[in-house]
């Protein structure tokens, strides 16, 4: 008894040299290194690799998924969305990126159709990017959307009320559902934070994941808008499972790591140029 207890001993005293010959910010520049390259951090594997007990990179991964440089997920760690930040900060980001998404999915608003559009840059984009000439009619719980719409005298444009959500200027909440249940949609042009093969789609807010849940049952196919900077990224709130949109609507280049894992996970990347 006496030797095993020296053994144990002697195995976390070896591992608290080798992690005190790594410190903090090492460790960290390590884990995001792997996130970067990677696209996700598995503690066990991670530790490993390092030369770290699994109990240091876990508390590691905490930290940082508290300072917004990772999201925590059941063994590890996913790469965190930069789409996050409230509306005002959302609007600077990727703004390229976004238009490009914007032009390819305003092609999916086919003339004579209903679409529901959801809130956000890239959905305010895709309004702002539909010909001016067409004839369809728009759905939307975004008084931005809603309002950039005034502009096409041929569209029908059709306000869901609610609760309004002040970080993404949408309404939500059960009005919003309610009223959302009388709707039949064509297509519904889904905005998330995060597209992963594993996590799913997600966003950073819950009701807001059951709001957008909401919309998709009212449409015959979803489509999701997701720039480059979206892609292998998560949030902590899950959407909806990628089996059930029809496609993602993404700038990103087919080489990169995560869109491979997107097509070989079954999910159509539909090219935004």
């Amino acid at each position: 008894m006496q030797n095993r207890a020296r053994l144990g001993n002697n195995k976390n005293s070896q591992a608290d040299d080798e992690e005190t010959r790594m410190l903090p910010a090492q460790r960290r520049d390590e884990l995001l290194h792997v996130l970067r390259t990677e696209g996700r951090v598995v503690a066990k594997d991670a530790a490993e690799r390092l030369g770290l007990s699994e109990d240091t990179v876990r508390r590691d991964l905490r930290e940082m998924a508290a300072a917004g440089l990772c999201q925590r997920v059941y063994g590890g760690a996913l790469p965190v969305s930069p789409a996050v930040a409230d509306y005002a900060g959302r609007r600077s980001v990727a703004v390229e990126n976004k238009d490009r998404v914007a032009r390819r999915a305003a092609e999916l608003v086919r003339p004579g159709t209903t679409a529901i559009l959801d809130g956000g840059t890239t959905a305010l984009a895709v309004a702002r990017a539909l010909p001016a000439d067409l004839r369809a009619t728009v759905v939307t719980h975004s008084p931005t959307v809603a309002a950039a719409l005034a502009e096409h005298p041929t569209v029908e444009v059709l306000v869901l009320g609610g609760r309004l959500f002040k970080h993404s200027v949408v309404t939500s909440g059960a009005l919003l559902a309610e009223a959302a249940a009388g709707v039949w949609a064509d297509v519904f042009l889904l905005g998330v934070t995060g597209v992963h093969a594993e996590a799913g789609l997600t966003t950073g807010d819950a009701e807001e994941a059951a709001t957008k849940r909401a919309l998709a049952r009212r449409a015959g196919d979803t489509y999701v808008l997701a720039s480059a900077e979206k892609i292998g990224a998560a949030s902590p709130f899950r959407v909806l499972p990628l089996d059930e949109v029809a496609g993602v609507v993404t700038d990103v280049d087919p080489g990169d790591p995560a869109a491979r894992a997107l097509a070989d996970a079954g999910v159509p990347l539909v090219a935004a140029g």
